[in-house]
């Protein structure tokens, strides 16, 4: 490649002048009289000068008209030919920083709620089932009936990204809310739903996990959602291996995690002392996904595999320990009816994918003779409609269960089974805007038989920005 003009012509500037400067320093030290240094001074003014005019000479090739190379701008007077030259380019990756485009979405939702009866108060932004306290007053929101709540916690911010590169879009998400889980239940914290990165055919990040259809959601204003729903954003890593006409099919390794009931294995140590029986991990659950979709909906069918494993934390080398192989499969759709319209269904059967559903349940719990593990059976449904009676005004009715086998292993107030279900009137003033009521109702049942329910009013203001 070519010297540029510019850089060519500079190199033997600045050295001279740098020379230059360093002979008027050191003239200034060692000078012992007013005429020698008015000497150096004048050497130095004159090199100033003859820099001065060289710049002048390469600001005007530089204003050359368009078409003219700067490596052929001929001095003034002199006879040339016209070259034409190529038009700069910059390189790909500033390209792809100049044409990336970011979108920020999201929406402020206020929701107030009167629970009629009681909740787990870590979790009364929502009624989540297998919250609702049974054994009283032992369990979390044993107490009066009747409660008002006012929340934020639904409040959600995203960021989309469209990157070109050289091997196609990079599609980027970034995505969170204010409804606080784990340590941070009952709070108003910012949680992390999406970090998703597409390109091409792989994705990687957390996401839905490929088991889940979160298509199916119904068009609900209570956050929690269907209690028998296959629902899990998760870290994973997918290959889309085939996209056609209206359909695709993917598979993924996603993160591993197991819903682990230690039951009565902790009372059979002779000595009082507890064995400390915690989930192990050692291999990535392995889901693929098939989706057919058109006018008339979509279709999708799912499938897991996975090692669900537990080991004893203060025993030598981890024993006892084992793990059992869980498997599951998730048939969904949604099927339009008119224009807006549309009817939700979902049916969900396997072993040890309680990580996956909704809420409740467990992947392990102790066999009947307390001497290792078994994966428990887990059913989840849903079946929900949604319907638009003109375009300001809509609904929504459906139910879901779950239901649970469990083992002899188990305590009597091991999870055995919920049913939710919700009755709505959503109002749309203008669009982005949504003001409506809700009646929500759920009930969770114990292997013993004791069950306890309860029922919510909620009216929510969501206002969405974008």
């Amino acid at each position: 490649m070519k010297t540029p003009y510019i850089r060519r012509v500079a190199r033997p500037i600045f050295p001279r002048l740098l020379l230059a400067l360093a002979v008027s320093s050191a003239a200034l030290a060692r000078a012992d009289d007013l005429s020698e240094l008015r000497q150096e001074l004048e050497a130095s003014r004159a090199a100033i000068e003859r820099l001065e005019q060289r710049i002048r000479q390469l600001e005007s090739a530089q204003a050359a008209p368009a078409g003219l190379s700067s490596e052929t701008v001929p001095p003034a007077g002199a006879a040339t030919a016209v070259v034409a030259a190529p038009a700069p380019t910059s390189s790909p990756a500033a390209r792809s920083a100049a044409d990336a485009k970011l979108d920020i979405y999201g929406f402020i939702q206020l929701d107030t709620i009167y629970d009629v009866n009681q909740s787990d108060p870590d979790w009364k932004d929502t009624l989540r089932v297998s919250k609702i306290p049974i054994n009283c007053p032992d369990d979390a929101g044993c107490g009066k009936d009747g409660e008002t709540v006012f929340g934020v916690r639904q409040t959600r911010i995203g960021i989309r990204g469209k990157t070109p590169t050289a091997i196609g879009d990079l599609n980027t998400k970034l995505e969170f809310e204010l409804f606080g889980v784990g340590v941070d239940a009952g709070q108003t914290t910012p949680r992390l739903r999406h970090a998703w990165a597409e390109l091409g055919d792989f994705g990687a990040g957390q996401t839905w996990s490929l088991f889940m259809d979160p298509d199916v959601f119904p068009n609900t204003i209570d956050y929690w959602g269907p209690t028998g729903m296959m629902f899990l954003r998760n870290p994973q890593l997918r290959w889309t291996a085939y996209r056609g006409k209206g359909s695709q099919f993917a598979i993924a390794l996603e993160s591993p995690s197991s819903a682990l009931d230690t039951g009565k294995i902790q009372d059979i140590d002779p000595e009082d002392n507890p064995l400390s029986i915690q989930s192990e991990n050692n291999l990535p659950d392995l889901t693929a996904q098939w989706r057919a979709s058109g006018d008339w909906g979509h279709a999708q069918l799912a499938g897991i595999l996975r090692s669900v494993g537990y080991e004893t934390e203060n025993t030598r080398n981890g024993e006892p320990s084992g793990d059992e192989l869980g498997w599951g499969l998730n048939a969904s759709t949604s099927i339009a009816f008119g224009t807006r319209d549309k009817l939700h269904l979902q049916l969900a059967y396997g072993e040890g994918i309680a990580s996956y559903i909704n809420d409740g349940g467990n992947d392990l719990a102790p066999n009947d003779d307390l001497d290792g593990a078994e994966v428990l059976p887990l059913l989840g449904a849903l079946l929900y409609y949604d319907h638009y009676w003109n375009e300001n005004w809509s609904s929504s009715i459906g139910w879901s269960i779950a239901e649970q086998d469990t083992s002899d292993g188990q305590f009597g107030s091991a999870y055995e089974g919920a049913r939710y279900g919700n009755l709505n009137l959503l109002y749309y003033p203008v669009p982005g805007i949504m003001v409506g009521g809700e009646l929500v109702y759920g009930e969770l049942e114990l292997k013993d038989g004791s069950e306890a329910d309860d029922t919510r009013l909620q009216m929510s203001f969501k206002y969405n920005f974008d």
